[in-house]
């Protein structure tokens, strides 16, 4: 049988960098890991091939070779979703759709025209779809009922079907699940509550794999919460570590964690020896109340800031997410976030406004006290610049406007170099261990395109703009007194290629949902 894999096209958001990756020689920051894995559970005598719609489009000799098209997306990407599912269905290709959006939203109008429905997760569920198609069952919906799969038998992902030029990182799974119960989120009502892990091996399986393919560079740990099993955890990285030493430290690792890693120093300095250079926090406000309302008690036991600069003494470069509109918020919590990212001097720092996920604990909290909005279709796809899908409980205006200023202001360019400098200067008291330094990041420069990249960051923010003398200022600091952070400074200066153009999207489409807003809002009124 032959499987043609589609992964969705993305909108433009925060975290597609997508400017920056087009400079280093690359089309996309990451591969669809969820679908190579897709190809590793199926029978390994059928044929695959893999189009990521955000590298290429699909081809009519695409359409054409495959018995079945299968498609796996996430929230953000479900209108390019329902429009694949269109032109495959015009092809006469029967369809099949998994991942997390279908699992969550099994009903939405967008999956309608699909004849396979494999929801949760495909260790249990992929198999109902073989032996259907093996029965010639024309229409399926397969689920777990609740089930989820010991992950030490899935097998290591089909990284050979990516176009690996593409990507400017890797990606690779350790874990799935989280302990904690944030009220907003979605990834416990996907993998539970009880983080379920690989094993050492089957991880370092993965790496092999990856560096038999010749790749060089960063992996993504995708781990909703990478130490959400802490002992485990513990058990991989002097094992990866080991490797990375036999290895020459072929790469380098970014991961997500929740903001209790700063209270392990034993476990930082085993991910900073194992070759982990980013972890990405969800902080999502200084505003403890707000917090405490939506059962992130684990970022109210130690002072946030104190967590972040032990996590950066490490060498461990903090990257952080924060959001505007929970209930009980008061005026000025945008302010708040920027004095914060201020103090902390992390560079990196997401800005978004709530929305109820489907299915969350806030969704169906919000669903009883008959709030949710009925909004439009491309209203809620999960991108950061999205209004909020419920009532708040102080105006939207507000929020919205809070928003604005808050991202308009942190990626102001002579800010956002001034807190990358800053930050440069506090990422790791001892950086003897940064064994890759500039090797990683000018390794990129070998791929097509990418010196040409570096030269236009050079030109653009060293001569053509009105920063390039604090540009240079910094840059020659850094290299004269911080030599083993530079790759970072160059990698997070090469980012503001991209928010110097998303800081006018924000403001565009924020403005445009607001007026949408205040029209769904009067019509929902009338009626």
């Amino acid at each position: 049988m032959r499987i043609l894999l589609i992964d969705p096209r993305f909108p433009r958001t925060f975290w597609s960098f997508d400017r920056a990756v087009s400079l280093m020689g690359h089309k996309v920051l990451l591969p669809p890991l969820g679908l190579i894995t897709v190809a590793a559970l199926l029978p390994q005598n059928w044929q695959f091939r893999l189009v990521d719609c955000n590298v290429r489009a699909v081809t009519e000799a695409d359409w054409q070779w495959a018995d079945l098209v299968i498609l796996s997306a996430m929230l953000v990407q479900k209108r390019d979703l329902a429009h694949q599912i269109s032109l495959a269905k015009a092809q006469g290709c029967p369809v099949a759709v998994g991942g997390p959006f279908a699992s969550s939203s099994p009903d939405a109008p967008e999956l309608s025209q699909a004849d396979y429905l494999v929801l949760d997760e495909g260790e249990i569920t992929l198999p109902m779809l073989v032996e259907a198609l093996q029965n010639g069952q024309a229409k399926g919906r397969f689920t777990a009922g609740g089930e989820k799969p010991d992950l030490t038998a899935t097998p290591v992902p089909r990284f050979d079907l990516l176009e690996l030029q593409a990507y400017a990182m890797l990606a690779v799974q350790f874990s799935r699940g989280c302990p904690f119960q944030c009220e907003f989120c979605d990834i416990i009502v996907l993998y539970g509550r009880k983080p379920r892990t690989k094993t050492p091996d089957q991880l370092l399986a993965e790496l092999e794999a990856i560096r038999h393919l010749n790749w060089r560079g960063e992996i993504f740990l995708v781990d909703d919460n990478f130490i959400g099993n802490k002992r485990h955890v513990k058990q991989l990285l002097p094992a990866l570590a080991a490797w990375q030493h036999d290895h020459s430290d072929p790469f380098a690792f970014t991961t997500e964690a929740s903001i209790d890693l700063a209270d392990d120093e034993e476990l930082m300095e085993l991910m900073r020896k194992s070759g982990f250079n980013r972890v990405f926090l969800g902080i999502e406000t200084p505003d403890l109340s707000s917090l405490a309302s939506a059962n992130k008690h684990q970022n109210t036991r130690s002072p946030l800031l104190e967590a972040v600069d032990a996590i950066t003494a490490q060498g461990l470069l903090v990257m952080a997410g924060f959001i505007l509109g929970f209930d009980g918020e008061q005026p000025g919590a945008g302010q708040r976030i920027i004095d914060f990212v201020n103090r902390s001097a992390i560079p990196l720092a997401m800005v978004g406004i709530l929305q109820a996920l489907p299915n969350t604990a806030l969704w169906h909290r919000l669903k009883r006290e008959d709030r949710l909005l009925h909004v439009e279709a491309d209203f809620d796809t999960g991108v950061q610049t999205n209004l909020l899908n419920f009532r708040p409980s102080r105006p939207i205006e507000a929020i919205a406007s809070e928003f604005i200023e808050a991202f308009d202001e942190l990626y102001e360019p002579s800010q956002y170099l001034d807190r990358v400098y800053r930050y440069s200067t506090k990422l790791g008291r001892d950086q003897s261990h940064r064994r890759l330094s500039l090797k990683s990041f000018f390794g990129h420069l070998k791929r097509p395109g990418a010196l040409i990249g570096m030269l236009h960051l050079f030109w653009n923010q060293g001569v053509r703009r009105p920063t390039r003398w604090g540009f240079w200022r910094y840059l020659l600091l850094t290299a004269i007194q911080r030599p083993r952070v530079l790759d970072q400074f160059l990698w997070m200066a090469l980012l503001n290629e991209h928010f110097l153009d998303y800081r006018s999207v924000v403001r565009q489409e924020v403005n445009n949902q607001l007026q949408s807003s205040r029209t769904q809002l009067r019509a929902e009124v009338a009626a």
